[in-house]
C-alpha cells in the first residue's frame, strides 16, 4: 500500500492529504500517518500543514473555554488563570517543489503499520437495576366439546334432521355404482380418463341362429352368444378405443369367456373412437361350450383395472 502511495504522491507532486486520500479510497487520518511515518524514512518527502489561521485559533479558544468549564465542575478545582504554553501558532511556509537531491543508498520502508490515536470520552458508571417479576399470561383454558344444541339443534327441529350434514364426521357421498343388470346405464372413466356411460342393451342366449345365418358354424357341444352394448361420451375428450375390447362374459366359476374374432351382418359390430357427445352401439360375438352358465357380463378399461369395472348381472335371463 505505501508503494501505491508513493506512486500517487509522485504523480500528484504537490497536494493537499485529502486530495491523495481521495484518489487512493483510503481514510484521510490513516493517508496522513503513512505520510508522516514516511518522510522520517530519508524520503525526499515534506509533509506540510495549511489552515485558516483565525478558525484555528477561534476553535483552540472554545476548546480551552470547555476544559475550563469541565475541570471546575470536577473534583479536582484549579485556582489561577491556566496557561497554555509552546509556540505561537502560525503559517506553516511549505518550501517550493523542486529538485531534491537523491541519497546514494536504498530508502528503508516501514514494515508495519501506524495506528492513529482516537479519542474518547470517559463512561459514567451505570446504576444496578435489579429485574421486575416476569410478567404474567393469561392461562388458556382447551376448548370443551361442542354443545350438541349448537351443533343439532332442537330435538324434533328441521336443523336436527339435517345435523349430520353440519357434523365434521359425516359420511362422505356415495361410491358411483358400477353393477347392473341388462338395460343398465353405468358411469366410468375410459383409459384415458375420459366421461363414458356404457349401457347394456340386450343379451341374446343361445344366439346360434344369428351366427350360422352369417355364414358361420358351430362345432358340436358350442353355442355362440350376442351381447348389445352403446357408449356414450359425455366428456370433452373423444374416446379413441374400442369400446368392447375388454368386453368378457363370466361364467358361474368365476372363469372369463373372451370374444370371438367374428361379426355378423345382422348385428353390426362396434367401431374404434366415439366423438364427444356421441353415442355408438354394436355387437359383440361369443362362441363358448354349451354348458358353461353365465352369471355376469363385464367391461373393463384394462385388464386389472379393478376400480373402473363395471359388471352387470345375467342370472334372471
Amino acid at each position: 500500500m505505501d508503494v501505491r502511495l508513493l506512486s500517487v504522491v509522485a504523480e500528484m507532486g504537490r497536494a493537499a492529504v485529502p486530495e491523495i486520500a481521495g484518489r487512493l479510497g483510503m481514510d484521510v487520518r490513516d493517508v496522513a500517518a503513512r505520510l508522516a511515518a514516511l518522510s522520517t524514512t530519508g524520503l525526499p518527502l515534506i509533509v506540510g500543514v495549511e489552515c485558516d489561521v483565525q478558525g484555528i485559533r477561534n476553535a483552540v479558544a472554545a476548546a480551552q473555554q470547555w476544559a475550563a468549564q469541565n475541570m471546575a465542575s470536577g473534583p479536582y478545582q484549579v485556582s489561577g488563570p491556566h496557561h497554555v504554553s509552546g509556540p505561537h501558532s502560525g503559517t506553516y511556509q511549505v518550501p517550493p517543489s523542486g529538485p531534491y537531491p537523491q541519497p546514494s543508498g536504498g530508502y528503508p520502508m516501514p514494515s508495519g503499520s501506524h495506528p492513529v490515536p482516537g479519542h474518547g470520552a470517559p463512561s459514567t458508571p451505570q446504576r444496578f437495576v435489579p429485574p421486575g417479576p416476569p410478567p404474567s399470561f393469561p392461562q388458556h383454558t382447551p376448548p370443551g366439546p361442542p354443545d350438541p344444541m349448537n351443533v343439532w339443534g332442537p330435538p324434533g327441529s328441521a336443523a336436527w334432521a339435517r345435523g349430520d350434514q353440519q357434523f365434521p364426521g359425516a359420511p362422505q357421498p356415495p361410491a358411483p355404482v358400477r353393477t347392473g343388470k341388462v338395460g343398465s346405464k353405468l358411469d366410468v372413466e375410459g383409459p384415458e380418463g375420459e366421461r363414458i356411460t356404457i349401457q347394456l342393451v340386450e343379451v341374446v342366449d343361445p344366439a346360434d341362429f344369428l351366427f350360422t345365418a352369417a355364414g358361420y358354424e358351430l362345432q358340436d357341444g358350442e353355442r355362440a352368444v350376442v351381447v348389445h352394448t352403446e357408449l356414450t361420451n359425455r366428456g370433452a375428450a373423444p374416446f379413441a378405443s374400442l369400446p368392447d375390447l375388454y368386453l368378457e362374459l363370466i361364467a358361474k366359476d368365476g372363469s372369463a369367456v373372451q370374444k370371438a374374432p367374428v361379426s355378423l351382418s345382422s348385428r353390426p359390430p362396434h367401431r374404434i373412437g366415439v366423438q364427444p357427445g356421441e353415442t355408438a352401439g354394436g355387437h359383440t360375438v361369443y362362441v363358448l361350450p354349451e354348458s358353461t352358465e353365465l352369471v355376469a357380463v363385464r367391461w373393463t378399461p384394462r385388464p386389472g383395472d379393478e376400480q373402473r369395472t363395471l359388471t352387470w348381472d345375467i342370472t334372471d335371463l
